[in-house]
């Protein structure tokens, strides 16, 4: 999934800048969730079965959520809220979660109807 992808490029700017501010622990917090709902959706894309496809989307999705609560977190001129990329994260992290959850759902109806 590109979306993911871009998602986890534009992150990187994000967490260079946190860093560099000296707020270590939070991007790393932030990083580690943002990048691993791309390659959750990696991971799922080669699922040896429809179960496993489901179970890796589940992980990113919650992963996705716990993105939001960060980039939420973030809402300060010292943290995030200034960088460029902010707004873009802000919108496109909500996009994803509907998108994954989208995906879970229709996945879990194939299931039952198979």
């Amino acid at each position: 999934m590109t979306k993911t992808f871009q998602f986890a490029e534009r992150s990187l700017n994000l967490y260079f800048s946190l860093r560099k501010a000296g707020h270590y622990r939070l991007a790393d917090q932030f990083v580690g969730s943002a990048t691993s709902i791309g390659a959750n959706v990696e991971e799922a894309q080669a699922a040896h079965s429809k179960l496993d496809f489901i179970a890796k989307m589940v992980i990113a999705a919650k992963e996705a959520r716990e993105t939001r609560y960060w980039l939420r977190l973030f809402n300060r001129e010292e943290l995030g809220a200034n960088s460029p990329d902010y707004n873009f994260l802000t919108s496109e992290i909500e996009e994803l979660i509907k998108i994954l959850n989208s995906i879970i759902k229709s996945s879990r109806e194939g299931k039952r109807n198979s």
